[in-house]
């Protein structure tokens, strides 16, 4: 069962919620759709023009526009602790974002942790115990510098969080489907990931590559029970009716958001 499923009205889908995560008081986590528009600042989009279109999504959402928090994505694994000063920072400008940070996690209620994709693979991370959140962004790089990872260790080492605590989750992002890879990619995967399953060989040096399943192990791998991981079945790359894909549009397209935030009331 799909587990980001539209939020609103019948027919619109500008905003997909994680619909089991609901059960967790305060907590609101999703994923934007190509309807949604652009959310990014660093795709030629004219900034006030994002700056207002991120204003009505926290707004629909139900956010302080105040709130929203990110971070500068570089493809990389460095985790940022969010503290309260850290709060809005990036939501207007991207000199303001946290620098070279793929990863975000906090255990601060009343901050909304946003980040930005085009068929990268969007992980989630919740504990309700300690009432941490972690969310990152893995492309390749990421993936195969287990940012997954990386992030739960974060999560254990800054508030207390148990890996057998944590739920995860894997949002829309591109499937082995529509990502073709080569040889150069394809050595990076299997020194970090030790499962040929992620590969569909396809011709020579080259295959398919499951980010999905990949980040999937990586968080299995960090301690997290495999029934506590979530894992969309949206395909960026298919469905570009409903996502922008960078893959499938030639880098030239706009960019969807993740959310995660825990509500104090």
């Amino acid at each position: 069962m799909e587990p980001f499923i539209p939020l609103g009205a019948e027919g619109e889908t500008a905003l997909l919620k994680l619909e089991s995560w609901t059960e967790f008081g305060g907590v609101s986590a999703g994923f934007t759709t190509r309807q949604a528009g652009n959310t990014a600042l660093h795709v030629g989009d004219d900034p006030a023009a994002v700056a207002a279109r991120r204003n009505t999504l926290a707004e629909s959402l139900e956010w302080a526009f105040e709130a929203w928090t990110c971070g500068e994505q570089v493809h990389g694994c460095a985790v940022h602790a969010v503290r309260p000063e850290d709060a809005g920072r990036g939501r207007l400008d991207r000199s303001s974002a946290v620098a070279d940070t793929d990863a975000l996690i906090t255990d601060e209620p009343d901050i909304l942790l946003v980040q930005f994709f085009a068929d990268c693979v969007p992980l989630y991370f919740l504990d309700p115990v300690t009432g941490a959140l972690g969310l990152a962004h893995a492309g390749w790089k990421g993936t195969v510098a287990d940012i997954a990872g990386h992030t739960v260790r974060r999560m254990a080492e800054t508030y207390g969080a148990k890996p057998s605590d944590i739920r995860g989750a894997i949002g829309p992002s591109i499937g082995a489907c529509c990502y073709e890879v080569d040889e150069a990619v394809i050595s990076r995967v299997r020194e970090t990931i030790r499962d040929d399953r992620v590969l569909t060989p396809t011709s020579d040096g080259r295959a398919r590559l499951d980010l999905k399943e990949c980040n999937r192990h990586l968080m299995i791998k960090a301690g997290i029970l495999p029934s506590r991981i979530e894992l969309s079945t949206w395909c960026t790359g298919c469905r570009t009716d409903l996502f922008f894909s960078h893959r499938a549009e030639n880098g030239k397209t706009g960019r969807m958001m993740s959310w995660l935030g825990r509500k104090s009331r």
